[in-house]
């Protein structure tokens, strides 16, 4: 499957953050080459689509990622937690074979 799908608790973060910010169509998600294991994931504030974008709708929130990073993230799921005083982006994604000691970058099996 290659959508990508938001728990409650994320959807309801990206709606009270698009509201209170005023923009955005929704939520961007996509991957950059960095870090010791190889991809690092990268979300904001979707203002736009281009046209090498996907567009998917989850629990009311439309999630935009360029074709590219699609590959990486297809089937992922991402939720929204808090741990003590940090609160952030959790993706489970299916694709990645290992993460970086530091949690900060992933690498994925066969894809280049």
């Amino acid at each position: 499957m290659n959508r990508i799908a938001l728990t409650d608790r994320a959807a309801d973060h990206v709606r009270n953050y698009l509201a209170r910010h005023g923009r955005g169509i929704g939520l961007r998600i996509g991957v950059k080459p960095t870090g010791c294991s190889g991809f690092k994931y990268v979300v904001e504030a979707a203002e736009s689509l281009n046209d090498q974008d996907q567009a998917f709708e989850s629990k009311g929130v439309q999630i935009v990622v360029d074709e590219k990073s699609l590959q990486y993230l297809a089937g992922t799921e991402l939720d929204y937690v808090r741990e003590g005083l940090n609160a952030g982006f959790r993706f489970n994604n299916p694709n990645v074979q290992e993460t970086c000691g530091c949690g900060e970058s992933f690498s994925v099996t066969g894809k280049a």
